[in-house]
Parts: C-alpha cells; sequence; structure tokens
C-alpha cells in the first residue's frame, strides 16, 4: 500500500467532441489521469461514474489553462486542492479530495474489462 498526498485538478476539457473532464492526481514526476463524463463533486454517496484511465500527463497542467496543441481543443480549470491517499493497489485507488467543490472520500476501481476501464465511486463516511 502507497500512503502520499499531493495536488489534484479537474480540468474541463473542450474540443471538437463531448465536453469532458480530465481528473489528475499528483503522482510523483506525472499526474495520474482519468476521463469523466461530469465534475465528481456531483457524485451523491454510493454513487458512481466510468472513469477511463488516460496516460500520464505532465505536473504543468495543475497550473495550465488554455489552448493544447495539435487541435486538442482547450481545458479550463473546474476544480483543484489537494488530495491524501487513503489506499492504493495496482486496481484501486481510495482518495480523500479536499478541493474548492470537491471534497470527501472517493475511490477508483479498475473493471476486470481492460486496464483503462475503471470506476469512480464517491464514498461515505468521514475523509480522514
Amino acid at each position: 500500500m502507497i500512503r502520499m498526498s499531493g495536488a489534484f485538478v479537474i480540468l474541463k476539457h473542450s474540443r471538437f467532441g463531448p465536453t469532458h473532464y480530465d481528473f489528475m492526481l499528483e503522482s510523483g514526476d506525472a499526474l495520474s489521469t482519468w476521463r469523466l463524463s461530469s465534475i465528481p463533486a456531483n457524485l451523491k454517496i454510493d454513487e458512481h461514474m466510468p472513469a477511463v484511465r488516460l496516460a500520464d500527463h505532465r505536473r504543468a497542467y495543475l497550473e495550465y489553462e488554455g489552448q493544447l496543441s495539435g487541435g486538442r481543443g482547450e481545458v479550463r480549470t473546474a476544480d483543484r486542492g489537494e488530495y491524501r491517499t487513503l489506499r492504493r493497489t495496482t486496481d484501486a485507488w481510495e482518495v480523500a479530495l479536499a478541493g474548492e467543490s470537491t471534497r470527501g472520500r472517493f475511490a477508483l476501481r479498475r473493471n476486470p474489462a481492460g486496464a483503462q476501464d475503471w470506476t469512480l465511486t464517491r464514498l461515505g463516511g468521514e475523509s480522514d
């Protein structure tokens, strides 16, 4: 089990396709990243949404807003803050988020369907 703390950011990513959100957790020299359909603050306890695991992103995205190269649209910060890892394995991350609007405990779990297929769930209980 790895326990760490760090920054997180949720970027609203607009482009030619549907708008989505990139959920990024600081992890060493990179940002572990998942694509979400909406901001996690909107989830009720025990509610979940699909999360697609993306390639790690550069730490610069903790602060970056604007146009992306290659015509990939633009990103704007939807939320940011700090997180604390409560539990982490190869197939699951449980974190306590303390953002501007996204607060509480959340779990990311890999689905058996594949490496990129995950689920984000809001957990009940205290965040510490």
